[in-house]
């Protein structure tokens, strides 16, 4: 990897383009001369050739002008002898022929057998034709490369004869292979001292590269003291000057750019409201900590996110957003890692530039969660408490109206009429009891009277307050209390108000037959439990979650026909509250109910059954 990495650098990359412009410059050149001295020496050796096959065909003329070219024996001998002493030179074959093209002398002892007979050769075959320019290249059954040449022998006008040579070009290619030899010796040699000369040429390039390199890294980092060194008075030099200019600068502009920034960050991270702002395109670009925790995303997930889709809000509304015609929206958001939705009201401010229009937008988070649940507490409340108030009032009016037209005149109606009359005031005397009573535990206006109570003698009289009705109705009580457990301090009034409004809703929806049981432990925490048990119809699991709500009821017609105000569940959860308990309830529908609350624990304690 480490040599990968040496190649990617200009250093390397000098060396290599210097290198490979000498070997190209060298190879063409060698190209060229080899070429050109191939192209010389085959000349040569060809004219040398067609010189000699001339000049024996002159002295070849004498012997073959007898009649129809037919020699004699001493004349064949004294051509041979010619031959053999004028033209013998190595790894050449030469034979001369009669006008048929038989052989009549051939130069090599090995080829004894080819005389008498003829010789078919093209270039034979052209030379008796009388074509003067006969040539071609063989290779012959050793692979040898041999130049052919061949001439006629012409006397008096008439073709006698033929003078045939064939010879060797090994000796001129010895003579290409050694001079390639050479020429690639002397390549190598150039192309070594090249490289060395490469690698100082490239040094003296690339080592002000590297400091000004290793001194830009230092700057990025945030080391504006360092100075880059100039070398000489060239290019470079002039770039060192520019560089360490340029360094001072960004040194000053990033000094003022920090201080704003931190002036900038400072504002936004102690801002109580988020904020979130965008580029033209709607990307965010800044994000405070507040924003982040708002919409339970990462400061660094949310930049270059479309805000839209950040919030969820649909493009027209966005694009009305962000034109400033619709200048706040109210969102509900479920943020990562909580538990409860929030409400969150969204302001947009557009970034105005003289000269381009819109730049982007500022959009300002406020939580109103804790706003927007009181304001719809509050309408629920009243509109709960109107309805409340307004079913007994009407009725008390219907029977009082019926009562004026004549009802009076008839004892029996009348007292019917007179009781309806008065459990529903006794009802309402209930609701508005019972509303006083939760004003004055929101506003801590109904302190706690704290006295030590024995738990085992309250939940005695809590069953005895109550014996009278279970045995009405045939309902089987029981009741536990651990071990151990004995006095608590706590405000005995409002917890008897607690059991009995418990007690009192046990035996509401507990049939005939059933049985209700009271139990007192210690839990996990240390802290009593008290739980109130029974086996009545039980609440579906949808009406678990807001069974505490204010004015809530399961069964709105059955519970007010017995007498509910819809309030006995919330004051008991605020009682509980405020002696630092929790209250709690589990139930299945058809099988029962188990309400328990807790209590800090204080004293000795005894058990009971």
């Amino acid at each position: 990897m480490r040599w990968l990495s040496f190649f990617r650098t200009i250093h390397a990359k000098l060396i290599i383009i210097y290198v490979l412009l000498i070997l190209v410059a060298m190879q063409l050149i060698g190209v060229y001369f080899v070429s050109s001295m191939k192209n010389s020496l085959t000349s040569n050796f060809t004219q040398d050739l067609q010189a000699r096959a001339e000049m024996l065909s002159v002295l070849a003329e004498q012997d073959l002008s007898g009649s129809d070219g037919k020699m004699e024996e001493d004349s064949v001998e004294s051509l041979r002898a010619r031959v053999n002493n004028l033209f013998d030179f190595s790894g050449a074959e030469i034979q001369v022929l009669d006008a048929s093209g038989k052989v009549l002398i051939t130069s090599q002892g090995s080829h004894a057998d080819y005389v008498g007979r003829k010789n078919t050769q093209t270039v034979v075959s052209r030379a008796l034709q009388g074509i003067r320019d006969n040539e071609e290249y063989m290779v012959d059954e050793d692979n040898v490369r041999k130049k052919v040449v061949a001439k006629p022998v012409i006397s008096q006008g008439k073709i006698v004869g033929a003078v045939y040579i064939a010879a060797s070009m090994a000796e001129l290619y010895d003579t290409m292979k050694r001079i390639n030899n050479v020429f690639l010796s002397g390549m190598l040699i150039a192309l070594a001292l090249t490289a060395v000369l490469g690698v100082v040429l490239a040094h003296t390039i690339t080592h002000p590269i590297k400091v000004m390199t290793r001194h830009a890294t230092e700057v990025a980092e945030g080391k504006f003291d360092q100075q880059m060194p100039v070398f000489g008075e060239d290019e470079i030099g002039r770039l060192s000057v520019a560089f360490n200019y340029m360094t001072g600068r960004l040194r000053e502009a990033l000094s003022q750019n920090e201080e704003e920034k931190e002036k900038l960050s400072s504002i936004l991270t102690n801002m109580s409201d988020g904020v979130v702002a965008t580029d033209d395109h709607g990307r965010v670009i800044l994000v405070n900590r507040r924003a982040s925790a708002m919409l339970g995303v990462n400061e660094n997930e949310m930049t270059g996110r479309h805000i839209a889709v950040l919030l969820g809000i649909d493009p027209e509304e966005t694009e009305a957003l962000y034109s400033g015609s619709s200048a706040s929206t109210l969102l509900q958001l479920e943020p990562a890692g909580q538990d409860e939705p929030i409400v969150i009201r969204v302001t947009f401010t557009p970034i105005h530039r003289r000269e381009f229009g819109i730049t982007g937008t500022i959009a300002v988070l406020q939580d109103v969660t804790e706003q927007e649940e009181m304001e719809t507490t509050r309408r629920e409340f009243v509109a709960n408490v109107s309805h409340e108030l307004r079913t007994p009032l009407t009725t008390i009016r219907s029977y009082a109206e019926a009562l004026d037209d004549g009802a009076m005149a008839e004892p029996q109606l009348a007292e019917r009429f007179v009781g309806v009359i008065r459990n529903e005031t006794e009802r309402m005397i209930r609701l508005v009891t019972d509303l006083l009573h939760l004003s004055r535990l929101d506003s801590n206006e109904a302190p706690l009277r704290m006295q030590p109570a024995d738990v085992m003698e309250m939940l005695d009289e809590v069953a005895d307050r109550f014996s009278f009705q279970m045995k009405e109705n045939h309902i089987r009580s029981g009741m536990f209390v651990e071990q151990g457990i004995g006095k608590v301090v706590i405000d005995r009034d409002q917890i008897d108000q607690v059991l009995d409004n418990l007690m009192s809703n046990a035996l509401k929806y507990t049939p005939e037959g059933g049985s209700i049981r009271i139990e007192a432990r210690r839990n996990n925490e240390g802290m009593l439990a008290i739980s109130v048990q029974d086996t009545g119809i039980g609440i579906p699991k949808k009406d678990l979650d807001r069974i505490f709500e204010r004015f809530y009821r399961v069964d709105k017609a059955r519970s007010r026909n017995m007498g509910g105000t819809g309030l006995g569940l919330s004051i008991a959860r605020e009682i509980v509250k405020a002696h630092g308990g929790q209250i709690f309830l589990e139930s299945e529908y058809g099988q029962g109910t188990c309400t328990t609350f807790t209590l800090p624990m204080s004293g000795e304690g005894r058990e009971a059954q």
